[in-house]
């Protein structure tokens, strides 16, 4: 039986390296905000055929305000990973300050309307955090991130590597 072209013996690769994801941001924002918002509209149809419409309308509050500040943070390493990928962990340390922050004062200074049901509101808030941090880190687990510059250091085309590690230093 025929042995299949393989890399060691001199052929092309079986399959191609694949390069590294572009700008992943905005897939990460709508895988995320789906799954999010796929979770609160199925609870808030159940709160609503459960209690009252005012306990759908609490879920679908709750979950709007996390979808817009979780979508925060994913927005600024949209525009910041394209000029400053290194600096974006640190913007997202910061958005998540200003995400806590924010996420209070809309609270606060909205206070508490008349027909909103705490419940349904804090359940459905928390049901929406739980599908986006599921969406979110099932996306960036599937991104390709290189971690070596492997053109840079290939060398001339086709040239095989030392054999000796330190050799070339």
């Amino acid at each position: 039986m025929p042995r299949p072209d393989h890399p060691a013996n001199g052929a092309q690769p079986l399959v191609a390296a694949a390069e590294a994801t572009a700008s992943p941001w905005l897939r990460i924002l709508a895988r995320s905000a789906a799954a999010g918002g796929a979770i609160a509209l199925v609870l808030a149809v159940a709160a609503t055929l459960a209690t009252s419409a005012a306990a759908g309308a609490s879920v679908l509050f709750g979950a709007a305000l996390v979808i817009t500040f979780f979508g925060i943070s994913l927005l600024i390493g949209h525009f910041t990973g394209r000029t400053n990928p290194s600096g974006a962990l640190g913007l997202f340390a910061v958005t998540y300050a200003i995400k806590v922050v924010g996420f209070a004062a809309v609270l606060f200074l909205l206070g508490t309307p008349d027909w909103l049901d705490r419940t349904w509101f804090f359940t459905g808030a928390l049901a929406t955090v739980v599908a986006w941090q599921v969406a979110e880190v099932f996306a960036f687990s599937r991104l390709r991130t290189p971690l070596y510059d492997d053109a840079a250091s290939d060398g001339p085309a086709g040239a095989a590597p030392p054999a000796d590690p330190l050799e070339g230093r």
